[in-house]
């Protein structure tokens, strides 16, 4: 029972390539996108609960909601029409988080994927904003999200270039 949390990011790691065989339209592809955004919640739950938290989870866990973001933006992104303006402001948060991680390298010779209450509210809301933007083709959720991720993205840089913890953010343990 101890190993579940990881068997279930580990899933979600080879669900997220599964999403790249099928079409954004079809209903495979959306069964196996909530499959494995529920996964990402259900994997920390159980580790908590179970009392088997561990680094090596929690890198498992980064590795694989990365594994999933980079599979849904290749699928979703050709689907997603906004402007100019909006497009920018997504690539600055990447370039922002990209920074955390070359800080995290410079400072700690690993990376650092903080477990913010503000990257777990990121994350619920593009799992959720993501399908309505595109079911009722308006950009209003994703503006949403792009200020709560953009909050998160600078929340996470402080916390890896000061070092500094807030309870329940602890680095590297996981948290879900």
């Amino acid at each position: 029972m101890k190993h579940l949390p990881n068997a279930i990011s580990a899933l979600r790691f080879l669900g997220a390539v599964f999403l790249l065989f099928f079409r954004v339209e079809s209903c495979a592809f959306w069964v196996i996108y909530f499959v494995c955004g529920l996964s990402d919640m259900a994997d920390g739950y159980l580790a908590r609960k179970l009392g088997c938290e561990s680094k090596t989870g929690a890198l498992l866990d980064s590795l694989a909601d990365l594994a999933f973001v980079a599979c849904c933006c290749y699928k979703l992104t050709p689907s997603l029409v906004f402007p100019k303006w909006l497009w920018i402001w997504g690539g600055a948060i990447v370039a922002i988080k990209i920074i955390n991680q070359i800080s995290a390298l410079v400072m700690y010779k690993k990376c650092v994927f903080p477990h913010t209450i503000a990257n777990k509210v990121t994350g619920a809301l593009l799992f959720v904003g993501v399908p309505i933007t595109l079911w009722i083709n308006s950009i209003v959720p994703i503006i949403i999200i792009a200020v709560v991720a953009t909050f998160a993205a600078v929340q996470e840089g402080h916390f890896i270039r000061t070092g500094v913890e807030k309870p329940r953010t602890r680095m590297g343990n996981r948290q879900a």
